[in-house]
C-alpha cells in the first residue's frame, strides 16, 4: 500500500468544505476494519484512508499548512500503513468507568506484548507493539498501542484463500480469542495487496 504525500491530502480550505462528507466515508470505512477482542479492546486495523483521515483532522486541529510541519505529519502518520506483507493496527483500551480504566489499566501493564494473530494451518504472528516508543511502565499501560502483524507468505495465501483467521492476547488480566468474520477477512485482506 502507498504511503501517503503531501499531494495526496487537501488544503485546509479545501478539507473544511469537504470534510463532512469525507468523515461520513471514513467513519462506514473504520467499521468495516474494526474488530472487537473481548468487552474491553477495539483494534482498529489502519490503512491509507484511515491514516489520511488522521493527518486531515490533525492539519485541521493544529492549523498546519506550512510544507515542513505537513512532512512531519505525514512521516509519523505513515509507519501506520501496512507495507503489504503485514497488518496495522491501533488498539485501544476502553472502559466507561474511571476508576475501573485505572485498575484495568494497572493490572494490564504488559499487554501490548501478549496479542497474536493466526490464519489456520500456518505459524502465529506475535504482533509487535509501540515500535515509535514505549507506552507502559512500571505503573500502568497505555490505553492506546500500535500494533504491528508480520505475516508470513503462506499465510497470506491462506488468507486469501479464506482460511479461519483469529485474533488473541493471552494476558493474566484479559485472556481473549475471537475468530474475524468473512467481511472483516475480506476488507482486511486488501492491505495485502
Amino acid at each position: 500500500m502507498q504511503k501517503l504525500t503531501h499531494t495526496d491530502l487537501l488544503s485546509l480550505e479545501i478539507y473544511s468544505r469537504e470534510r463532512s462528507d469525507f468523515r461520513t466515508r471514513v467513519v462506514a470505512h473504520k467499521r468495516e476494519r474494526t474488530v472487537h477482542l473481548g468487552p474491553h479492546l477495539t483494534f482498529l486495523f489502519e490503512d491509507r484512508l484511515t491514516v489520511q483521515y488522521q493527518i486531515q483532522e490533525m492539519l485541521r486541529i493544529e492549523r498546519i499548512f506550512e510544507p515542513d510541519a505537513i512532512a512531519a505529519e505525514l512521516l509519523t502518520y505513515n509507519s501506520l500503513i501496512p507495507d503489504g506483507t503485514n497488518l496495522k493496527a491501533t488498539l485501544m483500551i476502553e472502559y466507561a468507568d474511571v476508576e475501573e480504566r485505572r485498575r484495568a489499566l494497572l493490572a494490564m501493564r504488559g499487554i501490548e506484548h501478549g496479542f497474536t494473530l493466526q490464519v489456520a494451518g500456518c505459524s502465529v504472528s506475535v504482533a509487535t507493539a509501540d515500535e515509535d516508543l514505549d507506552r507502559s511502565n512500571e505503573e500502568k499501560t497505555s490505553a492506546v498501542h500500535f500494533l504491528r502483524f508480520e505475516l508470513a507468505p503462506a499465510s497470506i495465501t491462506a488468507w486469501h484463500q479464506d482460511a479461519e483467521v483469529s485474533l488473541a492476547v493471552a494476558h493474566p488480566a484479559y485472556t481473549y480469542r475471537c475468530i474475524l468474520n468473512s467481511g472483516q477477512q475480506k476488507v482486511l485482506a486488501a492491505d495485502f495487496d
